[in-house]
């Protein structure tokens, strides 16, 4: 719900479009770029004096060459290198080169994403009248494929995400962590920005040491975005390994105790691995109890499994909630190996 205001301190705190920075860090966005700026500056007539800055991290797939041309259409969007490829770096550097006094607010927009008309401009509006140091927003998983939908299906309930509130969430409220939307400037110069060696994981990184800084980071359950999830099983373990080792990487730079919801998944990755040893050794040395015992863990994941793909065919009423297990198993087993390599790297 939006919050309760009088008509005169909202437009007492409604910004200028000339106070607010987009920033779309791009590598081979192609097939998205268009729609996603396009979506940025609609739907507010303050988004004509907005600043718009795409970071392409060195895309040869004519991302570039699309950006160059909406130039005619929209003269405050500009085109600047990011040879450091990274989104964290590129957002860093477009701050650094493009950012000018009248600039309050960073908006930090996906080129793959499509945007809500006014996104941009509803988001630092809130940022103000909260006078939070971040304003995040939740994901609503979506796919377009059987495997897409269920891993969609899956990802926002407590199984796939362990409650994270900007997984589906529906209640806006402060939070420790979410999808970054709108930034207080003055707050992004004085923590000096993105963590620019963080390829995954630079926006929990910053939430934080804003948390840390005494900054409030607020959820706007009203202000969606839908998020497509990778359409292959190789892709959504490749992206969920990735996670995991960014999350090593936040816990090990900043000593953090991981959540329950975060450890988890190394749990399980771990019990699974030593069920199986000691199936394996049981069934060597024909000790059967052993053996037994060993594949109590593997079967009631098994079965774990088996129950999340049959309740998401019969919620959704479609076969392709079927791929709900694999999906989450990719998921579970990713992160964890992902989280254990990290951990283990920084250890060397």
């Amino acid at each position: 719900m939006l919050d309760r205001v009088s008509p005169a301190t909202l437009s007492a705190n409604r910004l200028g479009g000339a106070e607010v920075l987009i920033v779309v860090p791009a590598l081979n966005e192609a097939a998205t770029i268009e729609p996603c700026l396009r979506s940025l500056l609609t739907g507010d007539a303050r988004l004509a004096e907005v600043d718009l800055i795409v970071a392409d991290g060195g895309s040869r797939d004519g991302t570039a060459g699309i950006v160059r041309g909406l130039m005619a259409d929209f003269p405050r969007l500009r085109l600047i290198p990011n040879s450091d490829r990274l989104q964290s770096a590129g957002i860093n550097h477009a701050v650094a080169t493009c950012a000018e006094p009248r600039h309050r607010v960073l908006v930090r927009a996906d080129a793959h994403a499509l945007y809500p008309p006014g996104y941009a401009m509803r988001a630092a509006d809130l940022l103000v009248r909260r006078g939070a140091a971040s304003v995040v927003v939740p994901m609503d998983s979506r796919g377009h494929g059987c495997f897409q939908k269920a891993a969609a299906w899956i990802v926002d309930t407590p199984l796939g995400s362990g409650g994270a509130a900007h997984r589906g969430g529906r209640k806006s409220r402060e939070v420790d962590h979410g999808h970054h939307a709108a930034m207080d400037l003055g707050w992004f110069r004085k923590l000096g920005g993105y963590d620019a060696a963080f390829s995954h994981n630079e926006d929990a990184e910053l939430d934080h040491r804003i948390t840390q800084a005494g900054g409030r980071i607020w959820l706007a359950a009203d202000l969606r975005l839908d998020y497509w999830m990778r359409p292959t099983l190789r892709a959504l373990a490749r992206q969920y390994w990735n996670y995991g080792r960014g999350r090593a990487r936040t816990v090990r730079k900043h000593g953090l105790r991981p959540r329950l919801r975060q450890i988890a998944p190394v749990l399980n990755l771990i019990l699974l691995g030593a069920s199986l040893v000691a199936a394996a050794m049981g069934a060597l040395a024909d000790w059967p109890v052993l053996a037994a015992l060993g594949l109590l863990w593997p079967l009631l994941y098994l079965t774990l499994l088996l129950a999340a793909s049959a309740g998401m065919a019969m919620r959704h009423r479609s076969l392709c909630g079927l791929l709900a297990g694999p999906a989450l198993a990719a998921m579970h087993l990713s992160w964890g190996a992902g989280f254990l390599a990290g951990t283990l790297r920084g250890k060397r």
